[in-house]
């Protein structure tokens, strides 16, 4: 196996991050699918069943003779046609880079392949596990943040105030969750690493001296575990509350969860949280949902919608917010909250 060819390696892993470089992933699909970096896309070198079959190999013969069986999987058609993927990859993205699991044979091989083509990739040194190593380190340095908190009861527009203002971090975009029952998105979240990957990225895109908006969450987001060190600097940082009236949170709420989703899916929303809501009152929002998508009338859903809200949500937040009253800055309007947090934090 020919190594001689000398291709450089990349180490500035905040830039991969943050600048978003596309990375071709040379792992096996069931390696990339435990989690990579939004960047990432995978055009694997062996496919799973081959990566199994040379990792036998390994086990039984030594590395010698599974790199030889390496070679006898990747060779002649299937060999070229990985390689046209590569090229093809690399033309639409010419900024792109090469890595696998620690930056070793496979991403080297890569390399020289395109190399003989003409096209001179760089690749992660010490591939993913490096890259994850680095990930996780932003993450822990994340407890020493200054960050802000945006609490309000649901339908506050909380998150479209996140997003409108910077810097922030939307939590809930990068775990493509709405933090909720009636949270679900129709695309699946990402994986635990895929988002401490996103969650990285963001926190690296500001700087240590800025104070940054983040919004009220549990620990949980859908499936997803808020990083504790994160996590711990959310739960000592300053609360700024968002008052909206019923009304208004009514109308944002139809907007946000209702618009777009259908009837099946909020029912089954509706059940999760069935116990919590209380047997007559469940059957009382329920009824409501049903007679809003027969009569497909938006004053319709505001009825089942204000219901929830004062039956469920609003009592759970005021409870959630009666542990937090020692760290309240200032509760006031959107206007209120946005001129506030522009001349205390810098956050506009």
């Amino acid at each position: 196996m020919n190594t001689a060819l000398s291709i450089p390696e990349i180490d500035d892993y905040g830039s991969l991050l943050t600048d978003e470089i596309p990375i071709i992933d040379v792992r096996a699909p069931e390696e990339f699918n435990r989690g990579a970096p939004p960047s990432a896309v995978n055009l694997p070198i062996l496919d799973d069943t081959e990566r199994r079959d040379v990792g036998i190999v390994y086990q039984n013969s030594g590395q010698g003779a599974a790199i030889a069986k390496g070679w006898e999987l990747v060779s002649g058609t299937n060999r070229s046609d990985k390689i046209h993927a590569w090229k093809r990859f690399a033309s639409r993205h010419p900024n792109a880079v090469i890595c696998c699991w620690r930056g070793g044979l496979r991403s080297q091989l890569a390399q020289e392949w395109l190399a003989r083509e003409e096209i001179e990739l760089p690749r992660v040194k010490g591939g993913s596990k490096a890259l994850r190593q680095y990930c996780l380190s932003v993450l822990e340095g994340s407890k020493g943040r200054n960050l802000v908190i945006l609490a309000g009861r649901t339908g506050s527009g909380k998150t479209e105030m996140i997003r409108d203002l910077a810097p922030s971090i939307d939590l809930e975009d990068l775990a493509n969750h709405r933090g909720s029952a009636f949270g679900r998105m129709s695309s699946p979240q990402p994986t635990p690493v895929g988002f401490e990957f996103a969650l990285a990225r963001e926190l690296l895109k500001t700087s240590l001296d800025q104070v940054v908006l983040v919004e009220d969450e549990s620990t949980m987001i859908g499936s997803l575990k808020v990083p504790d060190p994160l996590y711990v600097a959310m739960s000592h940082a300053p609360l700024v509350v968002l008052a909206v009236p019923l009304k208004r949170r009514v109308e944002l709420t139809y907007d946000s969860y209702v618009v777009g989703n259908t009837h099946e899916t909020l029912v089954s929303s509706l059940n999760r949280i069935k116990k919590r809501l209380g047997g007559l009152r469940f059957e009382e929002v329920l009824e409501s949902l049903n007679v809003a998508f027969c009569s497909n009338r938006r004053r319709d859903h505001y009825r089942w919608i204000e219901m929830l809200l004062s039956y469920y949500y609003d009592p759970m937040y005021d409870y959630q917010l009666s542990k937090k009253q020692n760290r309240i800055e200032f509760e006031g309007t959107v206007d209120e909250v946005c001129s506030f947090l522009d001349e205390s934090f810098g956050i506009n």
